[in-house]
């Protein structure tokens, strides 16, 4: 039994459970419209859904369309235009895009359908502002939202207020039917935060917004403060809300989840002899933080067989969060850091697991993108540290200054798949064998 094998294939199967082209025909309508079919859509896995509708779209009816997808996540498609941009941080291709998105869903009609594919990481590719602030104001305060490790929900209510598109607003500026289908990549599954809700009821506030800018002292732009300011006080009209009439020919349907990939790695275990324990698709906080966490229930396995006997595999999802912090290591150093929050987590329960014999981990951003490096997470195995010290490497000095992937790099550890072109956040499991 090949540990790193299990472990690589338990991730193929959480992937494949979550593939648009498998999952987005059955949810395409039964029928028709009299008039269009406009197809837009942002997230990392748009391509994806729109090769997916293109290739179960009848020849003669009329389809066309516009999505936003990261830089090399896009796909050839014939009937739809794919448009590459900025993620996470917005770009000038992803406003031009969504400003012609906003302008295409102006022109349709009742008779006409307006389908929208939404999946993880649409929030900054779908980035238009609104009037008075400028895609350098939003580049700005999405850098600092990022840096402080402000969890996505909170980074999605100032980006739905500072967005002519998101929050709802793209689906009020329809007067066709909608029906959006949705990749979750946020805990929770609910529609407002998964790229930020385009077409979604927002129930956050301007005041919200600033709330989290102050929480976490976010040094924001002079443009975006007076335009949340002017909201708060009134002067400029709010998100439409749950409730609202827009909302009325609007369908909000979530077809791809974390936990889905979660149930298809567990039967992928138990096909192999291994019974599987799903711990949660919602777990968040400091990945070093949750590594302990876990860690300390391995132990529990290990030494008393509760709440489970090895062998086992526990499985969860959700995603955790790294908050930079300068030290005197990379201060000094000029060392860039390095790493994303699936191999930060690695490491630390590396760390907190000592070599515990018969317990392997990997780690992995179903997207295939571990924060912006190029690969998708890592392993880790009871010999990690071992190994890491025969060539010189100290792994609490790399944890403390964020620079995982160097650590699993140098151990031949990571995991690179490239784009999956989904994105249902994190998947962690810690084989105990």
């Amino acid at each position: 039994m090949d540990p790193r094998k299990l472990l690589l294939d338990s991730f193929h199967a959480a992937i494949a459970a979550v593939d648009p082209l498998r999952i987005v025909p059955r949810h395409l309508p039964p029928r028709l419209p009299k008039g269009r079919t406009l197809v837009v859509g942002a997230g990392k896995a748009a391509a994806a859904m729109a090769l997916a509708v293109e290739n179960h779209w009848p020849e003669n009816a009329v389809l066309n369309g516009i999505v936003l997808t990261r830089y090399g996540h896009g796909l050839p498609l014939k009937r739809i235009k794919v448009v590459e941009a900025g993620h996470p941080v917005p770009d000038a291709r992803g406003e031009q895009a969504a400003r012609d998105i906003l302008s295409e869903v102006k022109k349709l009609s009742a008779d006409d359908l307006l389908l929208c594919l939404v999946s993880g990481g649409g929030s900054s590719l779908l980035s238009l502002p609104v009037a008075g602030v400028s895609i350098g104001d939003l580049q700005n305060v999405t850098r600092e939202l990022l840096l402080c490790g402000v969890p996505i929900q909170e980074i999605n209510t100032v980006r739905k207020h500072l967005s002519a598109v998101q929050g709802g607003r793209l689906a009020a500026s329809c007067h066709a039917p909608v029906l959006a289908l949705l990749v979750s990549d946020v805990t929770g599954d609910d529609p407002t935060h998964i790229a930020s809700g385009p077409c979604a009821p927002d129930p956050t506030t301007y005041s919200d917004a600033l709330g989290i800018l102050e929480q976490y002292r976010i040094n924001t732009p002079v443009a975006v403060m007076k335009t949340l300011q002017a909201g708060a006080r009134g002067e400029l009209d709010e998100t439409p809300k749950p409730g609202d009439a827009v909302f009325r020919n609007v369908e909000n349907r979530v077809i791809a989840t974390a936990h889905d990939a979660l149930r298809a790695a567990a039967g992928y275990f138990r096909s192999q002899g291994i019974p599987a324990a799903i711990l949660g698709d919602s777990i968040t906080g400091e990945a070093r933080e949750v590594a302990k966490v876990l860690a300390a229930l391995v132990k529990e396995i290990r030494q008393y067989g509760q709440p489970w006997k090895p062998p086992v595999a526990l499985i969860s999802g959700g995603e955790t969060t790294v908050t930079l912090r300068e030290t005197e290591h990379n201060r000094n150093s000029g060392h860039r850091k390095q790493g994303g929050r699936n191999t930060e987590f690695l490491l630390s329960l590396a760390i907190e697991l000592n070599g515990a014999p018969e317990t392997h981990a990997l780690a992995c951003d179903t997207d295939g993108i571990d924060g912006t490096e190029n690969n998708a997470g890592g392993i880790a195995t009871p010999d990690s540290l071992h190994r890491a010290t025969q060539v010189g490497m100290n792994a609490a000095t790399l944890l403390t200054s964020h620079d995982a992937y160097h650590f699993f790099e140098e151990l031949g550890d990571l995991i690179i798949t490239g784009p999956t072109r989904t994105n249902v956040n994190d998947y962690r499991v810690i084989l105990i064998l």
